[in-house]
Formats: structure tokens, sequence, C-alpha cells
């Protein structure tokens, strides 16, 4: 039988057969479907919104014995949690940062953290009884730096539409989520997520090593909310070691949010791997939920989100007439937009935001349309993805190059 130290050695030995999620997947829907001595490991990967995602930060405020200790601290305006370590006179403080924070309705937690990575400034302010501390800092400067997300990678997430006739303003949405079913919103990265891929968690418990937004990081063990039919996995990771392209700010309607990612190395041994790896997306439950109270009530596919659908935006700059407010870029949740029909692939995660709101169709993306699985046969088209299908394969590219190269190990 093949062993976990079999794949190790044939990983050590450049031997091992790598394949990213998209190659399996692909002879999957070939009907070749290959036995487990064919493959070694398979890449899976995931992005999008995850809003149980903190930071653990040790932040310079002042010099020794400035202070007792810290009873509130604010990064670029972002209010954390200070200790729980009082870190008395010290100077600095231990911080938890909420991803989900929010300095304003357009700046939070993710957004700060990716400022951190991408070596941005950062503004401190403390307040210690009755003094006030200011002062700005850098990634360097922080001595402590670590993701912990408590629950992320969620298998099928949801999709949600609003049945009522009122719009509702969510975190689901970009903008108040009009009524009557007329449109929906989806998350998850169907066939290509790690849990999708191992269900039942039998490669990632605690301490699979694993890519958190692009560093090297460890499974912690399940999430809140985990449960058999929706499990999800803790994570932790270095924040210095992190790669700006794969975290970030995510603005809703209801507040900023926070995206992350997540790649997992998956090693296939048995007859049963290869049976959890041969799932497509036309064959994964999306739950359908009414914005109301998230409970679903129908059911689509993953192959109604990204099968025969679009990855990223197209641009047509030609057809940008200049406004003198661009609605694109005013809308846009992550400021990847620019005046003149461009547009920043580095922050672009092609939610479809901008496809709503340019009047003029500079962006187009096919985002297709949930077809519910019920006796209503109804319909409500796509128009906010907030999970991004090609950073996650980009991810399993990524991750297959490192186990490839011996950089990454299982």
């Amino acid at each position: 039988m093949k062993t976990m130290q079999d794949v190790r050695k044939r990983l050590i030995e450049g031997e091992a057969t790598v394949w990213t999620a998209m190659e399996m997947k692909e002879r999957v829907r070939k009907g070749d479907i290959p036995t487990e001595d064919e493959v070694d490991v398979v890449t899976t990967g995931t992005f999008g919104i995850m809003s149980g995602t903190t930071a653990v930060l040790t932040v310079p405020v002042a010099e020794p014995g400035a202070f007792l200790r810290a009873d509130a601290v604010t990064l670029n305006g972002v209010p954390t949690f200070p200790g729980p370590c009082p870190n008395e006179r010290l100077g600095t403080v231990d911080l938890i940062v909420y991803g989900t924070a929010a300095a304003s309705e357009t700046y939070g937690g993710g957004h700060l953290f990716r400022d951190i990575v991408d070596g941005r400034e950062v503004e401190v302010m403390a307040q210690a009884g009755e003094m006030t501390f200011e002062t700005e800092i850098y990634i360097e400067d922080l001595s402590g730096a670590r993701i912990v997300t408590t629950r992320s990678c969620f298998r099928n997430y949801t999709a949600f539409v609003n049945r009522g006739p009122d719009p509702v303003r969510t975190i689901f949405s970009v903008f108040p989520f009009e009524g009557n079913m007329s449109a929906a919103t989806v998350s998850g990265c169907g066939e290509v997520n790690p849990v999708e891929n191992d269900p039942s968690l039998t490669h990632m418990r605690p301490g699979t090593p694993l890519l958190l937004n692009g560093a090297s990081g460890i499974v912690i063990g399940e999430g809140t909310r985990s449960t058999p039919e929706h499990r999800c996995i803790a994570a932790s990771a270095e924040l210095s070691a992190m790669d700006p392209e794969y975290l970030g700010g995510f603005v809703t309607a209801h507040g900023p949010e926070c995206l992350t990612s997540i790649a997992v190395a998956l090693p296939v041994l048995t007859a049963g791997d290869i049976a959890c790896l041969s799932v497509t997306d036309d064959q994964i439950p999306l739950p359908v939920a009414d914005i109301s109270d998230r409970l679903p009530f129908s059911a689509a596919t993953y192959a109604d989100v990204w099968q025969g659908t679009d990855r990223m935006v197209q641009v047509d700059p030609l057809r940008c007439l200049f406004c003198g407010t661009c609605s694109a870029a005013e809308a846009c949740p992550t400021r990847a937009i620019m005046m003149g029909g461009g547009i920043m692939h580095s922050r672009c995660v092609s939610c479809g935001t901008c496809v709503q709101s340019c009047v003029n169709g500079v962006y187009t993306m096919a985002t297709g349309a949930l077809h519910l699985k019920d006796d209503s046969g109804a319909t409500a088209p796509v128009v906010l993805r907030q999970s991004d299908r090609s950073r996650a394969e980009a991810l399993c590219d990524y991750l297959k190059d490192q186990l490839i190269r011996g950089e990454f190990q299982i």
C-alpha cells in the first residue's frame, strides 16, 4: 500500500508525479480517471472573502517605560485589541486585529494587512491612560506578525438571493442587494477548493503544511462553524512571508471585508483519495439561501458559476467616455479600476462589480446564472463573485512549482 513516506521519498528524489487540481479535473472530464499509482500529489487552492481572518502583531509604540500599558491602539485607523499580554512598561504592544475591523466604510483590517505586506507606512496611535502616543512603522519594525484564521477554506459555501421586495445592505453585496430574486451573489472556488477535494479532512490535520496568502503555514485544526457537510479549517502563517496579491480588503455594502487565500498539496494514497479528487463543478452543490435569514431553500451547482463563464474581466478602453466621475472606479471593492478604462490586475479579483456599474460597457465578463434545482426552475443572474477562481488556480500552479523545486514539503 502506498504511504506518505513513499510520496515524500519520491518528492525528495524528484520522481513524484505532481498535478494541479485543474490537470486532475481535465483528465476526469475526458473520462480518464487515474489510479492512485499514477499520481502522487494534487495541488488545490481557494481565494476569496474569509471573514474569520485575524492578525497577531507586536508593535513598537514608544521607548521602554513611557507608559504602563496600552488601553487602545489603532493602525491606520483600524481598531485593535491590545493584549492578551499587558507588556507592562515595555513600550511595545501585542495586538489582535480583526480582518473585518473597520477604520471607515472603505478601509479595514484586510486592507491594513495588505498595506503591511506591501511595505507601506502604517500610522500607529495608542492611548495609555491620559497619554496619547503616535508613531509610524513598517513591516520590518514588527517583532512578531502572524495571520491566524478562525475559519477559512469553506467547502461549498453559499449563494445568496433576496426574495423580498426591498433592497438589503449586506456584506454579501457591493450595492444594496436588489429584491425579487433578481440577482445572486456567490462565494467559493468549486472543484479546486482544498476541502472540496478532501471533504473528510483526511489529509488536512493539525500541523499539515499549506500556503496561507502565499506563505508557508500550517493547519491548526477545524474552523469554527465546521460541520461534516460544510467543513472548513483554521490556519496560520507568518505575515512577512505573504504575497500581497493573495490577500487584501474588499468593500461591501455593509463595510470592509477581508480577502484570504489557502493552497494545500493533497497526497494521493488510496482509491478513496482519487474518488474525492475526481469531483467536478457540476457535481458540487451550491446551497442557495435568502439573505433575510441565510437559510438555504434551494441549490444550484458550481458549474453555474465556473463552467462556460469568464474567469477574468475583459476591458475595452475605447468605450471609455472619461466621465467626470468614474462609476466603476468608485464602486470597485478592491480599488483596481483606473480612469480611462484601466485596470490593475494585481488588485482585481474579477468580482464583476465594474461590469454592473459602468454604463458604457468598458468592462465585460460573463458571470453566468444560478439554475435552481427545485420545482420552480427559477434562475438568478450572478452579479457578484466574492471568490476568485483565477487566483485560486494560480495558487495551484505556484504550489506545484514549489513542490517540484523542493521548496515546499508535505
